[in-house]
């Protein structure tokens, strides 16, 4: 019982850390594009 309860617990954490990468990666493309030089005419 504790197996499983500790394999549901890592898998928990991977999905979890896997939203906070993908919210790191949005939020880090949203400043790129906020501070994005404008191009010279």
């Amino acid at each position: 019982m504790k197996k499983i309860l500790l394999a549901v617990l890592a898998a928990a954490g991977v999905v979890l850390a896997g939203r906070k990468l993908q919210e790191s990666k949005a939020e880090q493309a949203l400043w790129a594009e906020a501070t994005d030089t404008l191009p010279k005419n």
